[in-house]
């Protein structure tokens, strides 16, 4: 929906000042209900300028009702072919005093200055949920707020330049909280770009821990690969060792990703480690059983337990080629199954996770989990890779995230994703993503591209019904270009394709994009 024909001729009125704040509400307590009214937009028929139940404020003819609902027949939309600042919103009271939740089904053209949903006028700190960007699929977000004053206000809101566009619909405010208790991110380019020269600076400049710096932003749980015998000697259990002192010194917890592999592994290759060819497949349910239980056991006597481990990454053809690819899921069963019983003999707390990339493959998941199922593999949560340049719209994500969650009754995690904050390079190595045409639409690729895209995705997480949305981890937040830390471990002179992703730009201070930490 981006054209509506006969809506471009409303009129405008209260127009509002450049910059105003749609903050101020009178009280409407003679109208006011304890209940939401006509949530769903359905209770006018055939549309309406201003949907009952509903108040509007600024530029009121950029808000109505008409057609095309996400529920029923009936939706609530947000459109000018001028730029428009408006507000439709519904103030509560009598409420009994607790936690709420005010869910929505969404959709946005994106370009506006501001587009979101509010509860404010409750008693404690107002709450947003900004509305992710997509065009055709409807998306659903949740807003926590706690009621202290008996009363509180719905609020949507538009600051929109002139064709933007938002609907809203199926709005319902229950008991309850969300919430995510993940804000991640991998780091596991940290150690080689340290010994290489590379430095992380705060936001104003002063030389840092990168660590620490993230942390003062809200990271609270970090990630490492680990390989068996990696050509450059990083990422092994050696330096995973040392990384996780830093990290558990900063209070963050730790998820370890074990790869299965001298180098990386991913859809397209699940390479066995040197030491491990030629092996039987009963010497390769040793072998994973013995390596994941040698460095999490590490782990453990120096006083940094794992708190997450992933048993291979992305496996969506399996690990340990061919033995353990999914021709033949018996086989990769036991694989499977002998990294969590290892993880499980050192620490029976440890979260074990399998991650599969292709965050937006319902049907790819669906058929990868269930045979994992039908084998009898033991997990305890599922992470998804989920990059908006490859694997498809949000909407899909959101659809593939929640019948993970549901179809498995386990709770689901990104375990990663990324988005560049600019196209421009600075190493020799092309980028992975340089062009425009590569990018998500809506989302450009600047700091506010980059900030906006970790807050949506993680809105989509904290939105997996019956709280099982745990987080999102960012992958290789401190991949900044450094001379030797390139891409290929056998190659001191391959360069760095995602730079442009890191959250520290190329000054090397910590992008303001770090406040996606900060998501609820």
């Amino acid at each position: 929906m981006k054209f509506h024909p006969g809506r471009t001729t409303r009129v405008l009125l209260l127009p509002l000042a450049a910059g105003l704040a749609l903050t101020f509400l009178p009280a409407r307590t003679a109208s006011a209900a304890s209940t939401l009214t006509n949530g769903g937009f359905e209770a006018d028929g055939t549309g309406a300028a201003t949907p009952a139940g509903w108040s509007e404020y600024g530029d009121t003819g950029a808000s109505y009702s008409e057609a095309g609902g996400h529920g029923g027949g009936y939706r609530l939309t947000h459109y000018s072919a001028s730029a428009y600042k408006v507000e439709t919103y519904q103030y509560l009271s009598g409420l009994t005093n607790g936690s709420y939740t005010l869910t929505a089904w969404v959709r946005s053209s994106g370009g506006q200055k501001a587009a979101y949903m509010a509860l404010k006028n409750c008693g404690s700190a107002e709450q947003r949920t900004d509305l992710p960007v997509s065009s055709s699929g409807w998306i659903r977000i949740v807003t926590p707020v706690k009621v202290t004053g008996h009363q509180c206000t719905i609020s949507v809101n538009s600051d929109a330049n002139a064709g933007n566009w938002i609907n809203v619909d199926d709005l319902t405010f229950t008991p309850g909280t969300t919430g995510t208790s993940i804000h991640g991110a991998d780091i596991s380019s940290l150690a080689k770009s340290e010994a290489e020269g590379g430095v992380y600076r705060t936001a104003s400049g002063t030389t840092g821990d990168a660590l620490a710096v993230l942390k003062s932003y809200g990271m609270n749980y970090a990630r490492l690969k680990v390989w068996v015998n990696p050509a450059d000697g990083f990422n092994d259990k050696t330096h995973v060792l040392a990384m996780a002192r830093r990290i558990k010194a900063q209070g963050m917890k730790l998820l370890v990703d074990f790869h299965y592999s001298d180098s990386w592994a991913d859809p397209g290759r699940q390479n066995k480690p040197a030491a491990w060819m030629g092996h039987t497949y009963s010497q390769l349910e040793t072998d994973v059983y013995q390596h994941t239980y040698d460095v999490l056991n590490a782990l453990k006597a120096q006083g940094t337990t794992a708190d997450m481990v992933q048993i291979g990454n992305e496996i969506n053809a399996g690990i340990l080629w061919s033995e353990g690819s999914t021709d033949n899921w018996s086989q990769l069963a036991g694989l499977l199954n002998s990294g969590y019983d290892a993880a499980k003999a050192v620490s029976s707390s440890t979260v074990v996770a399998l991650h599969l990339a292709e965050g937006g493959d319902k049907a790819g998941t669906e058929w990868w989990f269930d045979n994992a199922v039908a084998n009898g593999v033991k997990f305890d949560v599922i992470g998804l890779s989920y990059y908006g340049y490859w694997h498809g719209p949000l909407a899909d994500f959101q659809s593939t995230l929640d019948d993970a969650a549901s179809r498995y009754g386990k709770p689901v995690f990104v375990a990663e994703t990324a988005y560049p904050f600019t196209l421009a390079q600075d190493d020799s190595l092309e980028n992975q993503i340089d062009t425009t045409g590569e990018l998500v639409s809506g989302y450009p690729a600047t700091v506010a591209g980059q900030t906006r895209w970790m807050n949506d995705v993680a809105s989509i997480v904290e939105a997996v019904p019956n709280h099982r949305g745990l987080g999102v981890f960012y992958w290789e937040a401190t991949w900044t270009a450094v001379p030797g830390n390139g891409w290929d471990p056998a190659d001191a002179g391959s360069g760095n394709g995602w730079e442009n992703q890191a959250l520290f730009g190329y000054d090397d201070r910590a992008l303001s994009s770090m406040t996606w930490f900060g998501h609820r």
